[in-house]
């Protein structure tokens, strides 16, 4: 499995805890009200977000040598916020072993 597979794995499973709890029946602002919790919803969902948009990082990866080091470390960083993530839902059913991955591990540093 590739880097970028890995990446869009890990983020469809958050996506599937986070996409509910934006659902009407969850509360009157539906995570989308000025509240704390509709906040840190958005908050954790842009999270995700900024942290699972790797695709050009990958790219630039193998076409520019002299970028690999800097890369790496953003694909590092950008994995280990994932899965910190992930982790808050260790015991779900759809919880991968792979989600508990050190960054040096899925970026091949």
């Amino acid at each position: 499995m590739d880097i970028e597979q890995r990446f869009q794995r890990i983020t469809d499973f958050i996506e599937a805890r986070l996409t509910p709890l934006f659902d009407p029946a969850n509360g009157k602002d539906h995570g989308f009200g000025m509240d704390d919790t509709s906040r840190a919803l958005r908050a954790l969902r842009y999270t995700v977000q900024a942290a699972s948009a790797v695709k050009g990082l990958v790219e630039k990866r193998e076409s520019s040598p002299e970028l690999r080091p800097v890369v790496d470390q953003a694909l590092e960083h950008n994995w280990d916020v994932l899965r910190s993530a992930a982790r808050m839902w260790e015991d779900h059913e759809e919880f991968q072993k792979e989600f508990k991955a050190h960054s040096w591990d899925v970026v091949g540093v």
